[in-house]
């Protein structure tokens, strides 16, 4: 809360035993308030205790069938959340009926550094109970976010080139860390997403990536495909395969690389291996501290 709110907030009592006292008064109070008021002091961060916020619903969107945008307004509009780039938040959903609340972890799909409110993109599954939960806010509800969760302390100019494989809703934090990093004018990190999803409906956030494409050529690079596309999709069909990595990255050769990964357990698994057992990205000569799964 900035000095000038508090001093707002505040019942003032000023006693004045003179002229020269108060002139002296009312110019400290004018000083205090210019520089609280100042454009250069810097905006007040929603995300900053131990504790989240109470946010209310300004905006629901739907996406798909099964998916939904919501905005959350934050109480400050010129406040920002004061995460950092591959955060989550972790939301307290209370379905009707439960005797305990429903804690999912969900990552904003807006410029973490944007005043004013909080985007997530919530895909609903069936039994789902948190996001049939989120699915049936209606704008001026609100929603308890319990604490930001750091993710990845990604720095830029660490690897030349990141390969992005996402899968489904797996999406989101891929999307986090692409605009996170493509958006500073200091990070000249070079980006192949791959994303592989069911039908065309489940592609997300397509006319985000698409114009990354536009702005940045030769840094960024999007592969779709789809295990079960529509007549006439203008997008490959399959699945996220070795021969698929092999075509779109070739054989490695980048010592300073990264793999991001993020998706159904099951591509993970494929991707990624488990119990000791290496997956595709081990079989390309990715080791273990190349690869992170979100």
């Amino acid at each position: 809360m900035s000095v000038s709110r508090v001093l707002r907030q505040r019942p003032a009592v000023v006693a004045v035993t003179g002229l020269g006292l108060s002139a002296w008064g009312a110019k400290c109070l004018f000083i205090r308030n210019f520089y609280a008021e100042s454009p250069s002091s810097p905006p007040s961060k929603v995300f900053s205790g131990l504790l989240g916020p109470t946010l209310r619903l300004e905006s629901s969107e739907t996406v798909s069938h099964n998916t939904k945008r919501l905005r959350f307004a934050f109480p400050d509009s010129n406040a920002v959340s004061g995460l950092t780039l591959t955060s989550s938040v972790l939301t307290v959903s209370w379905p009707a009926g439960r005797w305990f609340p429903v804690l999912r972890p969900y990552t904003p799909i807006n410029s973490l550094d944007e005043p004013g409110s909080l985007e997530l993109m919530i895909k609903r599954y069936p039994n789902g109970k948190a996001s049939t939960y989120l699915h049936s806010l209606s704008p001026d509800d609100t929603l308890f976010f319990l604490a930001a969760l750091p993710g990845y302390k990604y720095k830029p100019n660490t690897f030349s080139h990141v390969t992005m494989i996402a899968g489904g809703a797996g999406i989101t934090p891929i999307y986090q860390l692409t605009q996170g990093i493509l958006r500073n004018p200091e990070d000249k990190t070079k980006i192949t997403m791959i994303v592989g999803v069911n039908t065309d409906v489940d592609v997300l956030l397509k006319n985000e990536f698409d114009e990354f494409e536009r702005k940045f050529p030769g840094r960024f690079k999007a592969i779709y495909t789809v295990s079960h596309p529509v007549e006439g999709s203008v997008l490959r069909k399959g699945y996220v395969t070795k021969e698929l990595l092999l075509e779109v990255l070739g054989e490695k050769e980048e010592a300073d690389t990264k793999v991001f990964v993020c998706g159904p357990p099951p591509m993970e698994e494929a991707l990624v291996g488990r119990r000791g057992r290496g997956g595709i990205l081990k079989e390309l000569g990715f080791g273990k501290d190349e690869i992170y799964q979100f």
